[in-house]
C-alpha cells in the first residue's frame, strides 16, 4: 500500500540567473516556492521569472535549489497568506489566514480551501507572500476562535474500553452505551 504524505507541499528556495553576456555574469534571482518536489519547483521558477524578467530556461541556469525546513515543526502557529488566483470571471487578489504547525501545512490547507470554496485549481493560484502572525495581528474569526485558552470541545460519544484483555469480546449481544453522563 502507498503511504500518504501529510503535507503535499514543500518549501524551496531556488536561485537562478540569465546566461552570461559580454563576459559578464547574469544577475541572480531568488524565489521561495511551494511545490511537491524539486523538479516542479525549478519549473515554477522559470514560469514566474519569464513573466517578471526577460529570462527563460533556454538562456539561463539554476544556481541552487534548497529545501527550507520549519524550525519548530511541533508548535502551532498562525500564518497569513497573500495570493492571486484566476477564476472563471477574472483575476482576484486575496488574503487568508490559517493555523498549522508548519508553513507547508498551511499552504496545503490553502490549496484545499481554494479548491473547495472557489473551485480554483493549483495551477491558477500564485502565492505572493506568506507571513507568520502573532495572535493579536490575526483578523479572521476562523483563526481568532482558537486563541482562547479556555476553549473546550464537547465529547458527544465515548466508547468504554475494556479494563482488561480478558473482558474484550469479539461479539456482543447489545450495542455499547456511548453517551456521556
Amino acid at each position: 500500500t502507498k503511504k500518504k504524505m501529510r503535507h503535499q507541499f514543500r518549501t524551496y528556495e531556488v536561485i537562478g540567473r540569465g546566461a552570461p553576456k559580454d563576459g559578464k555574469e547574469g544577475q541572480l534571482y531568488r524565489m521561495k516556492l511551494f511545490s511537491p518536489n524539486e523538479v516542479v519547483a525549478k519549473s515554477r521558477f522559470w514560469y514566474f521569472l519569464s513573466q517578471l524578467k526577460k529570462v527563460k530556461k533556454a538562456t539561463g541556469e539554476i544556481v541552487s535549489v534548497i529545501e527550507i525546513h520549519e524550525r519548530k515543526p511541533h508548535t502551532i502557529k498562525n500564518f497569513g497568506i497573500f495570493l492571486r488566483y484566476d477564476s472563471r470571471s477574472g483575476t482576484h487578489n486575496m488574503y487568508k489566514e490559517f493555523r498549522d504547525t508548519t508553513l507547508n501545512g498551511a499552504i496545503s490547507q490553502l490549496y484545499l480551501d481554494m479548491a473547495g470554496r472557489h473551485r480554483a485549481r493549483s495551477r491558477n493560484i500564485q502565492i505572493i507572500k506568506t507571513t507568520r502572525l502573532v495572535s493579536s495581528k490575526c483578523k479572521r474569526p476562523s483563526t481568532t476562535t482558537f486563541h482562547n485558552d479556555k476553549l473546550k470541545f464537547p465529547i458527544p460519544h465515548r466508547a468504554a474500553k475494556p479494563t482488561s484483555k480478558r473482558f474484550r469480546l469479539l461479539y456482543s449481544a447489545s450495542r455499547p452505551a456511548t453517551h456521556v453522563q
